[in-house]
């Protein structure tokens, strides 16, 4: 299993959480979602800066 799916669903894991406390508020289920969204955009984006790896570059001499 790669690096970015270990990351991936401890992200999920951790806006799930999240959605169900909002949802266990009272908070309206539209704001969850738009919550839940943002949140997992930016566990993407993070997930990839994260465990992309490093291009090589040849070195000039």
């Amino acid at each position: 299993m790669s690096s970015f799916a270990i990351y991936l669903i401890g992200f999920l894991l951790f806006v799930g959480g999240l959605a169900y406390g909002a949802f266990l508020l009272g908070i309206a289920l539209t704001w969850i979602l738009v919550g839940a969204v943002t949140l997992l955009g930016l566990g993407m984006v993070m997930g990839v800066g994260k465990t992309r790896q490093k291009d090589h570059t040849p070195t000039s001499e």
